[in-house]
C-alpha cells in the first residue's frame, strides 16, 4: 500500500465531506465505504479515507499496490481541485450581539455553543466572556482599519506643571516596571482599566530570568520564593510527526530551565502594587484611558473612571504605554506597521479534573502539537501545572496580520473546549474551571533597530505595546523581565536629564539583532491566509529544528529560546537544518513570500554586522564607557544616552553584556546612598 495524497479539508463537518464524496464527486468505479470511497479501476484500486481531528477533516488516498495505475494522477488532481472548491477556507465574522435583553451566554451560544457552556461553569464567566468578545472586537477593528488609527496622542500648546514623573497606562506588565521606578524614587501613577490585580494570563519564567528583578531590588529572594506556585523538574517540546518523513521525526526536546517556574501572577501584581504604593506611587484602577495631550513640560493623560463615568486627569513628565496589543497609542505610532504577526491565545486555569495518570505535575509542556494544520492554522499547546492541583492550559497559533482573517479568540475557544480531550485524556465534565486565560500576543518582524517607533515626545511604549516578546514562545512577560535592567537604566538616564523627546525615547528600547533574525522561525509556523499547504508542513519544519536542539547540549536550547543565541550558534544550527532538509529554504520562501524573505536578509545582514561590531568592541567598550561616564554625562547627557543604548545593544543585551550601574535609592530617604548592581 502506498500513500498518494494527503489533504486538510478546512471544515469540522466530517459527514458533509463524506456525503460530498459519495454523491457529488464523479469518479470512475466509485464504491462508497463507511469512511470514504474506493475507486476501482481496471489496473488497480484507490482508497479514499476520511477522518476528523482538531475539529478538522483530513483525507488520504492510498494505492493498494506499488504499481502505478493508469490515470491515477488525473483522478488525484480532479479530487483536489473539486474538494477545495466545495470546501474553501472560511473565516467566520464576529457575530453582532445585543446584550440589552439577554446574557452573553445566550447571545454567543448559537455561534459558539461549547464556549457558552463552559464559561458558565467559571466563577466570573459572564464578565470574562464579555472581555473575550470585547478584546476580539477591538482587535478586528484595529486590523481592518490600520490606515486610520484613532488619534489619542495630541500636541498641546498649554504648558502644565507635572504632578508625577511617570504615568503608566496599563496595569499588568506596567505595574512591574512602575514599581521598580517608584522604588528608585520617581513619582509614579498607574492607570488600569480593570479592577487592579486581575489577569487573563498566567506567567511562567525561569530562576535566572527572574533574578533580574531581584538584582534591581524589587524583590528579595524570599519574596520571589513566595510567588512560586510550582517549579517543574522539566519542560518538554514535541510536535506531531506521524506524517513526517522518518528522518525528520524527532525526539522530545527537554528544557528543564525554560519556563519552569509558574508564577502566581495575581499575587505578583498585588505585591508590585503594594510596593508601588509603599514607595509613594498611586494606582487608579477601573480607569479607562482616553487621550494624552503633550506639551513642552508634561504629558496630560485624560481617562474615565468606569464605575460612575467621571473624568480623571493627571499630568506627568512622561506617559508610559503598557496597554498591550490593543493599545491605541501603539496603533497611532505605527499604523499598519504596528504588528505583522500575532498569536491568538486561549486557555484556562483548571482547579482539578486531570487524573494523575494523565499528567505529572512535576513537568510542563512548553510547545506541543497533536495534529497537523487545522483550518489554516497550526495549533500548538502549552501546559503548566500551578499551585496544588491547578493546571494552566493554552492553545494558540502563529498568525499573519490579515484584514480578512484577523484571528478569532471565540473560534479558538470553541476549538479549545472541543479538542482538549484529544490533547490530554480528560473528562470535560469533571473539570473544575477557575478562570479563562486569553489574549492577542503581537509580534513585529524587525529588520533593524529603527524600523519601529515606540515613542512620541513624552510618550513611550513598553512590553507588548512595543512588541517586546520572544519570537518562539511569545512570552512578553519573560522578555520584559529579561530586559528590565536595560530599560530601567536607559529610562532613568533619560528622566534624569529630561531627554524626553521622541528621538531620545526611541533609544529606550530593547532591540536585539539576534531576536530580529529569529522572527523567520515564527514566520515559518504561520499558514498564509487562503493558502493550502501540505498538512504536515509546519510540523515537519518544527521537528526539523527542534530535533537539532534536542541533539545539542542543553544550554544551546536554553540560550536560543531565551533570546541569547549568538551569530556562530545561529549559523551552525541553520546550516545543519538545511543540510538535513534541503527543501527547508524553499518552504520558508513559499510561506514567507519574497518580500519578507528579502526583509529577513536585511535582518540577517544587521545581525552579522552587530556580531562583527560586538567582536571588535564588546570586550572593552562597556568598561571604558563606565570609566568615562561622569565626564561624558556631565558635558553631553544626550551623547551619554546614545552611548549607553549602544553599549546595551552589544551582544543584543544578552547574558554576556555586563553593565555596571549604580541604582539610585529614593531621594526622600537616602540622598547620598547608592546601591551598586552589575546588570546583565
Amino acid at each position: 500500500m502506498e500513500e498518494l495524497l494527503y489533504l486538510e479539508i478546512p471544515t469540522p463537518e466530517l459527514n458533509e465531506v463524506q456525503d460530498w464524496l459519495a454523491t457529488q464527486w464523479l469518479a470512475p468505479g466509485k464504491v462508497v465505504t463507511n469512511s470514504g470511497v474506493r475507486v476501482v479501476l481496471e489496473t488497480g484500486e484507490l482508497s479514499v479515507f476520511l477522518w476528523s481531528l482538531q475539529r478538522t477533516t483530513y483525507l488520504k488516498v492510498f494505492r493498494w499496490t506499488k504499481q502505478v495505475i493508469a490515470g491515477e494522477q488525473g483522478i488525484l488532481r480532479s479530487l483536489t481541485a473539486e474538494i477545495r472548491s466545495a470546501f474553501p477556507h472560511h473565516y467566520p465574522q464576529l457575530p453582532v450581539i445585543d446584550l440589552s435583553n439577554k446574557s452573553i451566554f445566550e447571545a454567543i451560544a448559537p455561534f459558539y455553543p461549547k464556549t457558552a457552556e463552559y464559561f458558565q461553569k467559571m466563577p466570573k464567566g459572564e464578565a470574562d466572556l464579555q472581555r473575550v468578545y470585547w478584546w476580539e472586537k477591538c482587535w478586528r477593528e484595529s486590523v481592518r482599519n490600520p490606515q486610520q488609527p484613532k488619534q489619542v496622542v495630541f500636541p498641546s500648546s498649554i504648558t502644565t506643571n507635572p504632578d508625577y514623573d511617570l504615568i503608566y497606562i496599563g496595569g499588568a506588565l506596567g505595574v512591574i516596571h512602575a514599581a521598580v521606578m517608584a522604588k528608585i524614587g520617581y513619582r509614579v501613577l498607574l492607570l488600569e482599566r480593570l479592577p487592579f490585580g486581575r489577569m487573563n494570563r498566567e506567567w511562567n519564567i525561569s530562576r535566572d530570568e527572574f533574578q533580574r528583578l531581584i538584582d534591581l531590588g524589587l524583590f528579595t529572594t524570599a519574596e520571589f520564593e513566595s510567588l512560586i506556585a510550582r517549579e517543574y523538574m522539566d519542560g518538554f517540546s514535541k510536535f506531531f510527526d506521524a506524517n513526517n518523513p522518518v528522518k525528520l521525526q524527532s525526539k522530545v526536546l527537554a528544557t528543564p530551565t525554560v519556563l519552569n517556574i509558574c508564577i502566581d501572577a495575581e499575587k505578583l501584581l498585588r505585591v508590585c502594587g503594594d510596593k508601588l504604593r509603599a514607595a509613594g506611587g498611586e494606582i487608579w484602577d477601573e480607569t479607562e484611558f482616553q487621550r494624552v495631550d503633550v506639551n513642552s513640560k508634561s504629558a496630560t493623560v485624560t481617562a474615565t473612571y468606569l464605575p460612575d463615568g467621571s473624568q480623571r486627569v493627571a499630568n506627568g513628565r512622561l506617559a508610559i504605554d503598557a496597554m498591550g496589543t490593543a493599545s491605541p497609542i501603539a496603533w497611532q505610532l505605527n499604523g499598519s506597521g504596528t504588528f505583522n504577526s500575532v498569536c491568538p491565545t486561549v486557555g484556562a486555569v483548571i482547579s482539578k479534573g486531570f487524573a494523575p495518570e494523565v499528567w505529572d505535575v512535576k513537568y510542563g509542556d512548553v510547545l506541543f502539537s497533536h495534529g497537523d494544520i487545522s483550518r489554516g492554522r497550526q495549533l500548538i499547546w502549552e501546559l503548566f501545572p500551578g499551585d496544588g492541583d491547578e493546571i494552566t492550559v493554552y492553545l494558540f497559533h502563529y498568525h499573519q496580520i490579515n484584514a480578512e482573517n484577523p484571528g478569532s479568540l471565540l473560534e479558538m475557544y470553541e476549538d479549545f473546549f472541543a479538542i482538549l480531550p484529544e490533547y490530554r485524556r480528560c473528562d470535560m465534565e469533571k473539570m473544575e474551571w477557575r478562570k479563562p486565560t486569553f489574549g492577542y500576543i503581537p509580534g513585529h518582524f524587525t529588520t533593524g533597530s529603527k524600523d519601529r517607533t515606540i515613542a512620541f515626545d513624552r510618550v513611550l511604549a513598553i512590553g507588548d505595546a512595543a512588541s517586546l516578546q520572544s519570537p518562539l514562545v511569545f512570552t512578553g512577560f519573560g522578555s520584559l523581565v529579561r530586559n528590565m535592567p536595560r530599560l530601567t537604566h536607559l529610562l532613568d538616564t533619560a528622566l534624569t536629564h529630561d531627554l524626553l523627546t521622541a528621538n531620545d525615547l526611541n533609544l529606550v528600547c530593547a532591540y536585539q539583532s539576534n531576536v530580529a533574525v529569529t522572527w523567520m522561525f515564527s514566520k515559518g509556523m504561520m499558514v498564509p491566509t487562503g493558502q493550502h499547504l501540505p498538512p504536515q508542513r509546519v510540523n515537519v519544519m518544527l521537528n526539523n529544528f527542534f530535533g537539532l536542539l534536542a541533539n545539542e547540549a542543553p544550554e544551546v536550547a536554553d540560550t536560543f529560546i531565551k533570546d541569547r543565541t549568538d551569530w556562530l550558534t545561529f549559523n551552525r544550527l541553520a546550516l545543519k537544518a538545511a543540510w538535513q532538509n534541503p527543501a527547508l529554504l524553499l518552504w520558508i520562501w513559499q510561506m514567507a513570500g519574497t518580500k519578507d524573505l528579502l526583509r529577513w536578509l536585511v535582518s540577517y545582514f544587521n545581525f552579522t554586522m552587530a556580531a562583527l561590531v560586538n567582536f571588535c568592541f564588546g570586550g572593552w567598550v562597556p568598561g571604558l564607557a563606565w570609566r568615562w561616564q561622569s565626564s561624558i554625562e556631565s558635558q553631553s547627557p544626550r551623547q551619554w544616552l546614545r552611548l549607553l543604548s549602544w553599549v546595551y545593544s552589544l551582544r543584543g543585551g544578552g547574558k554576556n553584556t555586563k553593565i555596571q550601574w549604580k541604582i539610585p535609592m529614593p531621594v526622600k530617604t537616602a540622598k547620598t546612598t547608592e546601591a551598586t548592581g552589575v546588570l546583565s
